[in-house]
């Protein structure tokens, strides 16, 4: 049930279009945000997993909270230039920025490193790590130049990362938990550099949840069984459940936190 903890918010998600950040955006905008740029390569969702997945994401949130509550902008979360142009349309819009959702990322590349193309290593390193630091460069350039809200904080950091940025798992996938490893250290540090200015920095660690991207795995009998037998709650998580983390860690129930990588796993990492 809504509750409006992000009334009159703007925010800026990457990866909008389907999965996490496509559940990050909806949940954000029924919690009041004024604002959501969705900001991704395409803004067609992926089939399959998605819900009503025949709608692009800032349509959804149009159609169910009004016209002006969200825009859709192409943005390679690789590419400076895109990622400083996302953050200018949210303050043209929106007057200015509250939040920045670092959630474009691609998976797992299966090959051991000595097989690994340096070419495949600097694409996932380019998505995953270079994406998350461009999006905290900008948006924390902007959150110095804009007054702070009443409460004197000035702007909120989510990024996502995952468990393999916090421990290592079989199966040939050296380049994602490089990148997520990665992720949670430049978390720590943005957060720790800014934290006397009132910015929060903040990185979701997920565990084994269902989305588009993960949908043949999790259809793999074979594969299921595996990373269920190591996931304590026996169950795969739900993008939802990811959702509303980023929401408590991008509203003013954080006020307090910073640096931290938060596992949503159901309990793979507490083992």
């Amino acid at each position: 049930m809504a509750t409006g903890r992000l009334h009159d918010k703007v925010a800026v998600v990457t990866g909008a279009s389907s999965g996490l950040g496509r559940a990050i955006a909806l949940l954000f905008a029924a919690e009041g945000a004024r604002l959501i740029v969705c900001a991704d390569l395409a803004p067609s969702a992926r089939p399959g997993v998605d819900d009503e997945a025949y709608a692009t994401t800032h349509d959804l949130i149009r159609k169910r909270h009004g016209r002006s509550r969200a825009v859709f902008i192409t943005t390679d979360v690789g590419n400076g230039a895109e990622v400083e142009d996302c953050v200018s349309t949210a303050v043209e819009v929106g007057g200015r920025l509250d939040i920045m959702v670092n959630n474009a990322g691609l998976g797992e590349e299966g090959v051991l490193i000595h097989e690994l193309e340096e070419s495949m290593w600097d694409k996932i390193i380019q998505v995953n790590l270079r994406g998350p630091f461009l999006g905290c460069k900008y948006a924390c350039a902007q959150f110095l130049r804009q007054e702070p809200l009443p409460n004197g904080h000035r702007g909120w950091i989510v990024n996502t990362a995952s468990i393999l940025g916090l421990v290592g798992m079989e199966g040939g996938i050296a380049g994602y938990c490089a990148s997520k490893s990665g992720v949670v250290g430049l978390t720590r540090q943005v957060a720790i550099d800014y934290a006397k200015s009132k910015i929060h920095c903040n990185a979701i660690c997920p565990g084994y949840i269902k989305t588009a991207m993960t949908k043949a795995t999790a259809e793999s009998e074979e594969i299921s069984a595996r990373l269920m037998s190591m996931t304590p709650m026996k169950e795969w998580g739900d993008k939802h459940d990811i959702a509303k983390a980023a929401l408590f860690l991008a509203s003013d129930d954080a006020a307090y936190i910073t640096g931290i990588a938060l596992p949503v796993d159901g309990g793979v990492t507490a083992q």
